[in-house]
């Protein structure tokens, strides 16, 4: 009986033991099948319609707590209109920064920004010479996004801006004089908003990630925690128009480089990334209310962080977690596609200047929601296969578990890409952590039957024996 008991242990053992393998066999084949220049890649994906000339791509890049990966290299990209590398710019200075917003500017230089160690550097660069024309090195933290106001004149959104001893954020949108290095106008949100918004104020209460003139007399920004969008009265400092709300995430959930649009008859028209509902979504305000006219990628995008209408009424749009960088039609397909490691921010059509200069959808009859289709689905950090966090909210959706599974298959793609080494695909990372947590188990239950043991020795001792 014991030695019955005992065989069927080690069979059990067996078979965790071959499950916890051929778990793991994905990591491995990844480890052993990876290309090191693969970690880089920078590559042409769909293409069906050559782009009307140069597409500069900003890449994040992987930086946390002052440690840079290599591997995930920041840097701006451009490609021609078939997807050719023209050139590549990363920071002189070292590899610890970021590069975020790149806008062209009418003389055909680019605006950069690009934050490193608690200061942000915004620069003019050459893409002829390489060199950069100016710069500044101003004391803001983790900026986002500066524009050109004129030749004299940035306009940035200040986040991350936190007094600690009185514990009270002061983000805000400032104009900067670059002749006189003065702030000459400034926007704070703690003015317009209860401390209470987005559960309390912190240091990165309002992840204000873009900023855009509209007009002469208005800004529009951006709140990323508070999910909405603003446009702001530069004269009187009022919000003339709001898109969103705090916490309302069927709108927009987490957005990033809204555009603003004047449709048919002057109809104000908000073209969104909408990236924790990795999505792009375009709103029309009629009769006093914003209406969703457009919805694009829902099952296939991956944190997008910028969205720019073309004038042949296509759309730009940054897949970040993806690393790509597509051109949509109003229906979803893909006519031209771009891989570009490591964390796209943002793209511009350079001889079409910054945003979106095209059509709306309502203006084009194209109103609705579409799936994104005719991906090249090629690997530059991204997926062969449907990624995980896709996987897991299709598998649920519709059941009593839909909600928990979105929740966590966005999450997934929101991090994982970010978390995993280079060398190792998504699949190859859940399965490496099924394998860990079924070890674990593994460990915990054989720990478990030592003590059991050890406990059952004990109680069956006589109790003379127990008592000496």
């Amino acid at each position: 009986m014991l030695s019955s008991i005992r065989s069927r242990r080690w069979l059990v053992r067996g078979v965790v033991a071959l499950l916890v393998l051929s778990l793991l066999t994905p990591m491995l084949v990844s480890a052993a099948t990876h290309d090191p220049s693969d970690a880089q890649t920078l590559q042409r994906g769909t293409l069906t319609s050559p782009a009307n000339g140069t597409t500069v791509v900003s890449a994040q890049g992987y930086t946390f707590q002052g440690n840079t990966n290599r591997k995930k290299p920041a840097r701006l990209v451009a490609v021609d209109e078939r997807g050719r590398l023209e050139w590549t710019h990363q920071n002189p200075e070292g590899t610890n920064g970021w590069f975020f917003d790149v806008d062209p500017l009418p003389n055909g230089n680019l605006l950069v920004v690009s934050p490193r160690e608690g200061n942000t550097l915004i620069y003019e660069f050459d893409p002829e010479t390489q060199e950069r024309v100016w710069k500044r090195l101003l004391p803001y933290e983790d900026t986002h996004d500066a524009d050109m106001l004129n030749d004299t004149a940035l306009v940035i959104s200040h986040m991350r801006a936190w007094e600690e001893s009185n514990q009270t954020s002061m983000d805000e949108i400032v104009v900067y004089n670059l002749t006189t290095d003065e702030v000459t106008w400034s926007w704070q949100y703690r003015n317009h908003f209860p401390p209470s918004t987005d559960g309390g104020m912190n240091d990165d209460w309002t992840h204000s990630n873009d900023v855009d003139p509209v007009g002469d007399d208005q800004f529009l920004v951006s709140p990323r925690n508070f999910d909405q969008v603003l446009l702001i009265n530069r004269t009187t400092k009022d919000i003339d128009m709001r898109l969103g709300a705090d916490g309302n995430h069927s709108t927009l959930d987490e957005q990033h480089n809204p555009d603003f649009l004047r449709g048919e008859d002057a109809t104000p028209t908000m073209l969104v990334a909408d990236s924790h509902n990795n999505r792009v979504v375009e709103y029309a305000y009629t009769n006093g209310t914003w209406t969703r006219t457009w919805s694009v990628g829902s099952n296939t995008l991956n944190w997008p962080r910028d969205a720019d209408r073309l004038p042949n009424g296509n759309t730009l749009i940054t897949d970040t977690l993806n690393h790509r960088v597509i051109e949509v039609t109003p229906t979803g397909e893909i006519v031209w596609e771009y891989y570009a490691t490591w964390g796209p921010y943002d793209s511009e059509r350079v001889a079409h200047g910054d945003g979106s200069k095209g059509p709306t959808i309502r203006e084009q009859n194209a109103t609705g929601t579409y799936d994104i289709t005719g991906s090249a689905n090629l690997t530059a950090g991204g997926e062969q296969s449907v990624p995980v966090g896709t996987y897991i909210r299709a598998t649920f959706a519709g059941t009593p578990l839909s909600g928990v599974a979105t929740e966590v298959g966005t999450v997934w793609g929101h991090y994982a890409p970010w978390l995993r080494p280079v060398w190792m695909t998504g699949w190859a990372l859940f399965y490496g952590l099924l394998a860990g947590l079924l070890a674990l188990g593994w460990l915990l239950t054989e720990v478990g039957l030592v003590g059991y043991r050890r406990f059952k020795a004990r109680s069956s001792e006589s109790p003379d024996t127990a008592q000496r």
